[in-house]
């Protein structure tokens, strides 16, 4: 028979002054309720000083060991939900550091995959949170990496700390108070135009995928092109308009035969790699007609003519991105007030191959 609510609070109150301290996935057990429950009975308790409330675990008030634990910012026990689209692409790296980070922490990271549909997101929280997640890492399903037509609805109502990874919500969007940790891909492309600079070239392009990242890489590579006065060559194709490289093709060999272009930026890797043959194969040679640099640094080490690329600290978003969020727990656990929401953006490098020219500085 299901307990009433306060026959719950009682019978909490009971088990966890028996043993000092218990996991709320043991307690939602013991009572025949789900951890959802379970936690809001908890945060009910705590919120009364009756109990503690540390990561995934409810303490006696008694037990001052334990008490001590959100100060040392201890996440023993802690389960993190991560939400993305892919385990693929830097996604791959980026789950690495958040379940490294998590792990020497004492928690563990579980995985929540929406394939790219936005309809998705809201699904996967419900399950991780439903399974015991105490907050979540989030890659939302965004197509250009912002919000559209009410997208963030779920987020803001969702029941656990959140912090967005590679995402971002406009000014005046209520999904910007978010905590949020992305990579600056403005500033990458930013310093590949800048080498481009630096090697001499006055004339150059850009050849981008649509998506979460184009229009990041697409501002900051304008700006500083304007910035430093070059000549930039537009009407530019997505990389892969109409399901095949041909349109990108045919309008990097124009641009260099007609009209003096000698620099060019490719998002991403793969797509740079596929069309270094296709030029050479129309006469044109990388980087003796046209320099080249991808964005990714995924495999662009391992194309034949190896590939100058813009490398964004994948893993490093992981694991700022779970320390993050392990703060947000240990605030909540310790009733302490939260410190200032944060908007952290990483800094990709500039990995010099041979595809600019010169000789290359990196395997």
């Amino acid at each position: 028979m299901r307990l009433h609510v306060d026959q719950r609070h009682e019978r909490v109150l009971e088990l966890v002054r028996e043993h000092g301290s218990l996991r709320v996935a043991d307690l939602a057990a013991e009572l025949g309720v789900s951890a959802v429950t379970l936690r809001r009975d908890v945060e009910a308790l705590a919120a009364q000083g009756r109990v503690h409330r540390l990561h995934g675990a409810v303490v006696w008030p008694g037990d001052t060991d334990a008490e001590a634990q959100p100060r040392q910012e201890s996440a023993e026990g802690a389960v993190i939900g991560m939400i993305v689209p892919t385990t693929n692409y830097i996604f791959a790296d980026i789950v690495r550091g958040a379940r490294e980070a998590v792990g020497a922490k004492g928690g563990r990271l579980v995985l929540g995959m929406t394939g790219y549909v936005d309809s998705e997101d809201a699904v996967q929280a419900e399950h991780l949170i439903a399974g015991g997640a105490e907050g979540l890492l989030v890659a939302p399903s965004w197509f250009g990496g912002v919000p559209v037509g009410g997208q963030e609805k779920w987020l803001l109502e969702c029941a656990v700390p959140t912090v967005l990874v590679e995402r971002s919500a406009p000014a005046g969007n209520p999904a910007a108070a978010l905590d949020r940790v992305r990579t600056d891909r403005a500033h990458g492309a930013a310093v590949a135009v800048g080498h481009f600079a630096s090697l001499g070239h006055r004339r150059i392009a850009a050849v981008l995928q649509e998506g979460p990242h184009a229009a990041q890489i697409s501002a900051g590579y304008l700006a500083a092109v304007q910035s430093l006065g070059l000549d930039v060559d537009s009407g530019a194709p997505s990389v892969r308009e109409h399901g095949d490289y041909e349109a990108g093709l045919d309008y990097l060999v124009e641009a260099v035969e007609k009209r003096g272009v000698t620099a060019a930026l490719v998002h991403n890797d793969e797509d740079a790699i596929v069309l270094v043959p296709k030029l050479q194969a129309r006469g044109i040679s990388v980087p003796g007609d046209l320099a080249l640099i991808a964005y990714d640094d995924e495999v662009a080490g391992l194309s034949d003519v190896p590939l100058t690329a813009i490398a964004p600290p994948k893993r490093s978003v992981g694991e700022l991105a779970a320390k993050l969020l392990l703060q947000r727990l240990a605030e909540r656990a310790s009733g302490q007030r939260p410190a200032p929401r944060q908007h952290l953006e990483l800094l990709p490098d500039l990995r010099i191959r041979s595809s600019c020219g010169g000789e290359a500085l990196v395997s």
